[in-house]
């Protein structure tokens, strides 16, 4: 049975999200809570944070955790705020903030 833990309307582009979410893919939960410590992107914090929630929801369901393997990570696009940056002679330049729903499974191998 697959355990997951969701993080709905994350600040961060699902573009830059993404290729964190592809380190970890497949992987333990040990190694993957390795790889997103010593990575210097700003997706990898939050990825953290979910998968710690999996892992949790998996314990409280009475699973081994050392066996526990990462089966889905995924970045899916959130709504975008739309917003305007004022230009030269009255025009206005649209700014697109992404958010992004970060996705983590896990599983026993």
């Amino acid at each position: 049975m697959a355990y997951t833990s969701k993080y709905r309307m994350a600040r961060i582009s699902p573009t830059k999200a993404r290729p964190v979410m592809d380190m970890i893919r497949g992987k333990r939960i040990d190694e993957a809570e390795t790889i997103l410590a010593m990575s210097k992107l700003r997706a990898a914090a939050m990825i953290k944070g979910v998968l710690a929630s999996a892992v949790a929801n998996a314990d409280q369901a009475e699973a081994n955790i050392r066996s526990l393997v990462i089966t889905d990570a995924r970045a899916d696009a959130g709504p975008t705020m739309k917003r305007f940056q004022p230009k030269d002679r009255g025009r206005a330049h649209p700014i697109l903030k992404r958010t992004s729903h970060l996705t983590i499974a896990v599983d026993s191998k």
